[in-house]
This record gives structure tokens, C-alpha cells and sequence, in this order.
């Protein structure tokens, strides 16, 4: 029979570190200066990565741990002024309202042993409470590039609407406001990240210049993204501030989507000759006399078959497959609905130079029974294709790649232009899917749970991440302004919160 398949978490939560130390090189005892930088009054902009979200959700902790927080603390040795954030009330994530948690606003996640689970509770921070600033740390979860620069975007996002200096103000404003000497400036991704993480459910809006009109998955244009970016970097140097900048990764290398293989199906023998013979045998011979035969393949008996997905890149060839069946004896209704399930199906695929991306949230759902569809065509991801919210296809996963590009040439650009430091987040990233990164005492690595570097949402970093996104700011600043900040120290930084937290 066709075993269900759940995603379950067998590894055992085990860190190892030695005993070297965890800096970047500089002796201990060797002064920390500015050098051509004053970090008298730094500001961070940014969206969710800045304000410290993690585990899906914001909480104290977590923005406590943020990298402009660590980066200040830093700061502060030589010579950085106070940095204030807009703190939640604790650590219990999200908003409530009339004391029950907004569901669009989830408690974070932690691991109970099994896998990552909400955390029971409320959260004390009530939606659309406002609490006063200015506040040094204006990363807005959720926000995309052009978001900074709306006013009122408060009254959209109630992340920033809690700390907004007022309802008509905008992000990149009261960064201004506070006339900065120093600023960090990480923001683009959700301009891909939404598109992603939905299973490419928006629209790729390169060429559409009016982003009032964009969904709230839709990729962002390019030219958006790089008058936003030119046009926030010239505000906040206006008055000769220095700063940090930081390019965008390839997102869909980020655990949420890299952690669900292609190919988790386990079938039996009979279910394996059962299905190549019933349906996947007819249909591969109808695709092949129309030159698709290579959209699916036979499956065996074994733990690693491919899951079946639906492609809309695909030519429907469902009213082909409907006629076909009916000449092959099928009744109408049957015919059709085989057409219309399978017109855009096919196999996932993982090869060079062609990888489709699971989605985190879809390890729930497959071998599960599709509601309304008879036997055998029922389960999910086996005989039921996967749907579009579940899978980032390859030709969505390169318009991700494409848009990103993009991006990171204007950020790029504008840096060198501006003479600010870089970090290249990008290279970063390459190496944590590739081996991982080996600072100080620690072995970082994007593998979900035990990679040290994310969170339990797959998408966030942990407080050691964020501590290590810190330590290359610390880096980039120091190449750039001939300061020598160590860069914090790992090891006081978490992988994961408990459940319980003060």
C-alpha cells in the first residue's frame, strides 16, 4: 500500500564546539577604533532580518538578539551612542487582541522533542498599541523595498504602525529624522520571498513600474527595487553619514525550501506495479505519442520516489489526455477528470541545472487523502499532483534568481558609489549550503534544526545566526572604514529558545 508520509524529525539535537577562540583575528587586547566612521547615532533599516524575527514570529528575545542590536553593542566600544528598539512585551510572539492571539500573528515556534509547535499562550503585545520613540531599529517584518518609503505604511503593517513617529510617516522618514551618522540598510527580500514561499502563487512584475497595483506575492520590478534602494541611500548620506549595506541571497536556498526532498515516496511492490500499471503506464504512453512522455516516470518499490506536482509552465495537454482515455475505453466524466488533474503534472525533478523546491509546509500534507477525489487518484503528491502554494517549480525558482540578480547589481553599484561597506550576503549563503562556514569555535550550516544558523521557521536566522549576519557587518565596516571590531562572540548566542523564556 501507499505508506503516508510525515515528516518527522529523528535527529538527535547535538553541538559540538572547541576550545579556540570566537573573534575575527584582531588581538584581544588591541583597542577598538572607529576609524573613518562615527558611530555616534546609527540607525538600522531593514525588514524582518533587522528587526530579529525569528522562529516566525517577533518577540523580545529575538529582537534583543537582532544583528543591529549585537552591531550596536559593538558600536559601543568605540564610541556608538544608545540604540533603542521597539521592544514587544514579551517573548511569547505576536499579537493578541481582546486577549486572544491574532491568527494572522502566530506565537513562535519551538521544538518539543518531535518538531517544531507553536507555543501555547497569548501574547501580551496587543494589536495596535503604539508605544513612543524614535527608535534606533526601524526593521519592519514584512516590508518590501518600496515599503520604506510609503507614507502611512504604519497603517498597512502593524509592526511599524506600533512605533511609527506618526500615521502619516514612513519608514526611511524617521530614519532621517533622527539625522544618523552611521546607518545599515538590508531590505529586498520579500520582494522575492513572498512570490517564493507561496509556491509562486504571484506574479513576476518586472516591467510594472506602479507598485500600488502589485499582490502582495507579485515579484518586484527591478527598476522599483533600484529607485527605492538609490533613493534611500541619498537620503540617509545626505548629511555625510557613513554605513553598511548588505546584497540578497538566493532565497529558495534557504531550509523552508531545500529541507523536503523531491523524492520521499515510499512504495511497496504492489503498490508500485499497481500504479504503473492502472495509471501511470497509460498516461506515459498517451504524453509520448505527443512528445511529453518524459513528464513523468514509472516508480518503484523503495523509500525514494518523486513527488508528483503540477507545473503551470506546462502546456495543459488535459483535453489531449481526455480524449485519448475515452478512446482507450474510459467513460466520459472519468476521462475528463483525468484530464483536467493531470493536463499540467509531473515529476519532481533534482538534477543539474534543474531543481524544483518543496515547500516547508507541505510535509504535512503529503500521502495524505485529497477531499473529493476517489481511489486510486486520492493521495497527495503520489497519484494527486502537488498544487501550486505547495512546490517552487524550477522556471519560478529562476525568475526568483533573475529578479535577484537584479537587485544585488543595484545594491552593489550604489555601495561602490557611495563608498559604504558591503556585505556579501549572497556568498554567504553559497557557503553555508556548500560545507557551511567555520567561524571561531563553530561550524554554521543551513541544514534545518541542526544547522546552527536558522530558525525554526526555515526562513530566519537564530540568535547565533543573527550574531554571525553581525559579525560580517563587523567585517565589511572594518575593510571599509579601517575600524577593528572584534565581532561578538558565538557562544553566548543561542541556536534555539526553549519554551520557557523570562
Amino acid at each position: 500500500m501507499i505508506k503516508n508520509y510525515k515528516w518527522l524529525f529523528l535527529v538527535a539535537l547535538t553541538f559540538t564546539a572547541c576550545s579556540d577562540d570566537d573573534d575575527n583575528g584582531n588581538p584581544a587586547n588591541e583597542p577598538i577604533t572607529a576609524g573613518t566612521a562615527d558611530f555616534g547615532k546609527y540607525v538600522a533599516l531593514g525588514d524582518s532580518f533587522a528587526a530579529g524575527y525569528s522562529d516566525n514570529a517577533l518577540f523580545r528575545a529575538g529582537q534583543l538578539n537582532s544583528y543591529p542590536n549585537i552591531l550596536a553593542q559593538q558600536f559601543a566600544l568605540a564610541g556608538g551612542g544608545e540604540f533603542t528598539q521597539p521592544l514587544m512585551v514579551d517573548n511569547v510572539g505576536g499579537f493578541s487582541m481582546g486577549g486572544v492571539q491574532v491568527p494572522a500573528f502566530p506565537t513562535r515556534l519551538y521544538f518539543n522533542g518531535s518538531g517544531p509547535v507553536s507555543l501555547p499562550g497569548v501574547s501580551g503585545t496587543e494589536y495596535g498599541t503604539t508605544v513612543t520613540g524614535p527608535f534606533n531599529n526601524l526593521g519592519v517584518p514584512g516590508a518590501k523595498s518600496f515599503h520604506l518609503g510609503v507614507a502611512g505604511y504604519g497603517m498597512a503593517n502593524p509592526y511599524f504602525g506600533r512605533f511609527a513617529s506618526a500615521p502619516t510617516a514612513s519608514v526611511i522618514g524617521d530614519a532621517v529624522a533622527q539625522n544618523p551618522t552611521f546607518f545599515t540598510l538590508w531590505i529586498g527580500g520579500n520582494d522575492v520571498l513572498t512570490y517564493a514561499s507561496s509556491g509562486g502563487s504571484g506574479q513576476d512584475q518586472t516591467g510594472n513600474f506602479d507598485p500600488s497595483t502589485y499582490g502582495s506575492n507579485d515579484i518586484t520590478d527591478p527598476m522599483v527595487f533600484k529607485n527605492s534602494f538609490e533613493g534611500y541611500i541619498n537620503a540617509l548620506t545626505a548629511n555625510g553619514a557613513k554605513g553598511a549595506v548588505a546584497n540578497l541571497p538566493y532565497i529558495n536556498n534557504l531550509p523552508y525550501f531545500t529541507t523536503v526532498p523531491y523524492n520521499p515516496v515510499p512504495l511497496d511492490e504492489a503498490t508500485a506495479n499497481m500504479l504503473n500499471t492502472q495509471l501511470i503506464g497509460p498516461l506515459k504512453q498517451i504524453l509520448g505519442a505527443i512528445g511529453q512522455g518524459d513528464r513523468i516516470g514509472f516508480v518503484e518499490a523503495g523509500s525514494s520516489n518523486p513527488l508528483l506536482i503540477k507545473d503551470e509552465s506546462l502546456t495543459d495537454v488535459g483535453s489531449t489526455l481526455t480524449t485519448a482515455l475515452m478512446g482507450a475505453g474510459y467513460d466520459a466524466p472519468t476521462a475528463g477528470f483525468l484530464g483536467a488533474v493531470y493536463g499540467q503534472a509531473r515529476h519532481a525533478r533534482n538534477e543539474a541545472g534543474f531543481r524544483d523546491f518543496i515547500v516547508l509546509p507541505t510535509r504535512t500534507i503529503i500521502g495524505t487523502t485529497q477531499a473529493g477525489v476517489p481511489a486510486p487518484f486520492n493521495t497527495v503528491g503520489v497519484t494527486y499532483p502537488l498544487q501550486d502554494a505547495a512546490v517552487l517549480t524550477h522556471a519560478e525558482a529562476e525568475l526568483v534568481r533573475i529578479a535577484t540578480d537584479a537587485y544585488n547589481t543595484t545594491i552593489s553599484t550604489v555601495a561602490a558609489d557611495k563608498g559604504l561597506a558591503l556585505v556579501d550576503a549572497k556568498a554567504i549563503m553559497d557557503q553555508l549550503v556548500n560545507g557551511g562556514i567555520r567561524f571561531g569555535s563553530f561550524h554554521m550550516t543551513a541544514q534545518f534544526v541542526t544547522g546552527g544558523m536558522f530558525s525554526l521557521d526555515g526562513i530566519h536566522p537564530s540568535a547565533r545566526g543573527y550574531a554571525l549576519i553581525a559579525a560580517k557587518f563587523a567585517e565589511a565596516i572594518n575593510a571599509t572604514y579601517g575600524s577593528n571590531f572584534r565581532g561578538p562572540d558565538l557562544g553566548a548566542y543561542q541556536i534555539q529558545y526553549p519554551a520557557i523564556m523570562n
